[in-house]
This record gives C-alpha cells, sequence and structure tokens, in this order.
C-alpha cells in the first residue's frame, strides 16, 4: 500500500512519527513509567493486534485479543528493526481495515478484547492511541490539543473504549458493598461524560447537562482525564464539589 493510502486510512500516523523522531528512544513520556521507546513498542503491538483481529474475523475465523505481553517482542529488537516493524504493522493494519471497509458492513459486530464493536472501530482506535500517544509524547502543543477536541475521539473513547477505561481506578478504591461513585465531565455545548463505579462494576456513557460538575474544562482537557491523563496548565479544568469528592472522581479516571 502506498503512503496516500496509508494516510488516508491513518491520518494522524504522520504527526505521531514526526514527534517520537524528534526525541531520544531514552526520552521520559508523560505516560508514567515510560519512555518514548516503550510508546513505539506499545503502537507496534496496538497496530499488529488490531490488523490480526479484523483480518481473522473477515477471513471467518475470529480469534481472541491477545494481553499486551504481545509488546514483549518489539521491546526486544533494536531501534532501527523496532522502528521497521512499526512501519510495516501499521501498513497491514492499513491494508486490512481497507479491504475489510470493502466487503463487510461497517455494523458487523467484531469481538476485541471481551466487548463487541464494529469494523470501523479498528482504523479509528488506532489513531486514537496515535493521537493520545503523541500527547504523552508532546504534551499540549497546538497540534495535540487540536486531535484531541475532535468530536470523534470523545464518542470513541465513551462509547467504543468506555468501562476498561475505569477499571484500575475502581479497583484502587475501597467502595466497600454499598459505596458508589458518580462524576459529571463537563463541556460547554455538548454532552457530559458521566462515570459511576461501585461493586459491581464502573459505567460511562453520554448524557445531557443535568445538576453541578464535577469537572469543567476544554474539550481536549477532558479527554485527557478521561484517559488519566493531565494538562499541563490545571487551570484548564475547575471544579466546585469540593476535595474530598474530586479526589474520588481523579483517582477512578486513573485510565489503563
Amino acid at each position: 500500500m502506498r503512503q496516500p493510502e496509508i494516510d488516508h486510512v491513518l491520518p494522524e500516523l504522520a504527526a505521531f512519527v514526526h514527534a517520537a523522531q524528534g526525541r531520544r528512544p531514552d526520552d521520559g513520556t508523560w505516560c508514567e513509567g515510560w519512555t518514548v521507546r516503550d510508546v513505539l513498542a506499545h503502537q507496534t503491538g496496538n497496530a499488529e493486534e488490531l490488523a490480526r483481529v479484523l483480518e481473522a474475523f473477515h477471513a471467518g475465523s475470529p480469534v481472541e485479543t491477545r494481553g499486551f505481553d504481545r509488546e514483549i517482542p518489539f521491546r526486544r529488537m533494536p531501534d532501527a528493526e523496532l522502528w521497521a516493524a512499526f512501519r510495516d504493522r501499521c501498513e497491514r493494519l492499513a491494508e486490512v481495515t481497507a479491504a475489510a471497509a470493502e466487503d463487510l458492513s461497517p455494523d458487523d459486530a467484531v469481538m476485541w478484547t471481551g466487548r463487541s464493536v464494529t469494523v470501523p472501530f479498528f482504523a479509528e482506535h488506532m489513531r486514537e492511541e496515535l493521537i493520545l500517544h503523541r500527547w504523552d509524547l508532546t504534551g499540549d502543543d497546538r497540534t495535540a490539543r487540536q486531535a484531541l477536541e475532535e468530536p470523534w475521539m470523545t464518542e470513541h473513547s465513551v462509547v467504543s473504549v468506555g468501562r476498561p477505561l475505569l477499571e484500575k481506578g475502581r479497583a484502587g478504591l475501597d467502595l466497600g458493598p454499598d459505596g458508589r461513585i458518580e462524576g459529571r465531565l463537563r463541556v460547554p455545548g455538548a454532552d457530559d461524560i458521566v462515570v459511576t463505579a461501585d461493586a459491581g462494576g464502573g459505567g460511562v456513557r453520554l448524557a445531557p447537562p443535568e445538576g453541578p460538575a464535577t469537572i469543567e474544562s476544554d474539550p481536549a482537557a477532558r479527554l485527557l482525564l478521561l484517559w488519566g491523563r493531565r494538562p499541563a496548565d490545571p487551570s484548564r479544568w475547575h471544579s466546585s464539589v469540593g476535595p474530598e469528592e474530586l479526589l474520588r472522581v481523579r483517582a477512578l479516571l486513573s485510565g489503563y
């Protein structure tokens, strides 16, 4: 597949590559515990697994999603080999998603990490990973903010990713059998993101604004908070619910 065709499927790829290549492999990132090289290995594993699962479904032989140990071989590669693998896996994902879009219904249900998603999810999820992890490299530059505030990013995070975003945070909270948390993340002129957690699990949904917000912010900052990140400038978000409730919701929003 030619580069223009890859860029059509994954339009955020070039910006991610430019950001990663502008830093040392051992540079730190906003993703705690990961260097630039770790981010690249993670992205390579993402592209490979998204392509593998969708290709198997397209062929009529569905497979289960592998865990993050899929990244181990890439972490062991020399830098040049890792970059070659990343480009190869992104090209393969673009080919697989383009073929699936041509042959399958966009409403076909495909299993991914134990939940049902649709065929367009696979390219869209890689696009989201490229945007989010580019922010991990660059922080709040103009390109990152513009990409993060796109409405489809919020829709994908809430509807297509959803509850897994809350599981790490929920597990770290002592809710007890009757404890419950509910938070509203608000952006002017848009639906709230409502997050909940109790002993039975967590939930995340879009809902019309109602009552006080737990956190109000710009769209890009809200997306970062949902994924367990923090905008560099804390004045981009606001809250009047008090420290106890705010801390509980912030703890719930710990990301993966």
